[in-house]
């Protein structure tokens, strides 16, 4: 019986020995569960480390195009690595027009929806286009509100010293000026330019009185009445930059902010080809053209007739 028993030590000790090497995997696979489970309650913990959705461009973006749910999607940040100018939900950005050109996978933030108030960057003129500056103020631009993206129309007047009427007197071929005559003229002259660059004034220094910064430098910043100017740059064709140049020297000149759903598809958000913009047909306008089209009353002179007056008797001198 002693010979018989060896070979079942020997079955015993294996036994335990694989009962002990089974036991140091568990205890292993315990502690690398419990330093996974507490590493991750670590991060949620943590709000720098804790994971958040931030809205990414799907496809590319083209400048002045209507955002859409397909052309927005998410991707995972880390909350310490989350530009502060950025969004988590794609319904905060679905439906805002894109101020800049966007690539794919870029980061949607403030300054694509919003611009980047008073400093332009760099400018992109579209293929056939030059690009040039207008200054206006806050009546004759919009309340200086135009962004990057959006399409203006431009309305020049010339006044009636541009208009001069004119005698010439036969014997010495004298011109003489004709006043009285009201020879203003007023035409809307471009339609449909894009807009591809602001420029505001810088908002005023921090002098710790919570001073009012520039209206337009924020999107969510107050409009208010102070006679602000701004700079913008459209993109037009050589013609028409030839145009804009002379109602700056001899004109003046007024923004007409179009509506951007009149220049994009209502279905992909997407620019429209220019070309297929039907221009609107205007005639002009002058006094006379008011006068005859649209009921504006001409002034008539009224003859006052005095009573006689009774003549005083004349008085003879001593």
């Amino acid at each position: 019986m002693a010979r018989g028993d060896k070979p079942l030590k020997r079955s015993n000790r294996l036994v335990l020995l694989i009962g002990i090497f089974l036991a140091l995997i568990a205890f292993v696979l315990v502690v690398i569960t419990l330093q996974g489970s507490g590493s991750k309650t670590a991060n949620q913990n943590d709000p720098g480390l804790r994971e958040v959705n931030v809205v990414i461009a799907a496809k590319d973006i083209p400048l002045g195009a209507k955002l859409t749910s397909d052309s927005v999607t998410t991707k995972v940040f880390k909350q310490a690595d989350k530009p502060s100018d950025s969004y988590n939900d794609p319904a905060q950005v679905v439906g805002q027009t894109a101020r800049q050109p966007v690539t794919n996978g870029q980061l949607i933030t403030s300054a694509i929806l919003f611009g980047t108030g008073g400093s332009v960057g760099t400018i992109t003129v579209p293929v056939g286009k030059v690009g040039i500056a207008v200054q206006v103020d806050q009546v004759s631009g919009v309340g200086t509100l135009t962004k990057t993206g959006d399409h203006v129309d431009m309305l020049v007047a010339l006044t009636g010293d541009k208009f001069p009427v004119v005698t010439v007197n036969p014997d010495d071929q004298s011109i003489t000026v004709v006043s009285g005559i009201n020879s203003t003229s007023v035409k809307l002259l471009l339609q449909g330019a894009q807009v591809i660059g602001t420029l505001l004034p810088p908002p005023p220094a921090d002098t710790g009185n919570n001073a009012e910064a520039s209206p337009g430098t924020d999107a969510g910043a107050p409009t208010s009445l102070n006679g602000q100017q701004q700079i913008v740059i459209l993109a037009v064709d050589a013609q028409q930059a030839e145009i804009i140049k002379y109602a700056q020297l001899d004109g003046s000149i007024s923004l007409v902010l179009r509506s951007a759903d009149d220049f994009r598809d209502p279905v992909s958000g997407e620019p429209l080809d220019p070309t297929l913009i039907v221009p609107a047909q205007t005639t002009g306008v002058t006094l006379r053209s008011l006068v005859d089209n649209n009921g504006v009353l001409v002034p008539e002179l009224v003859e006052a007739i005095l009573p006689a007056q009774a003549t005083p008797a004349p008085t003879r001198a001593p």
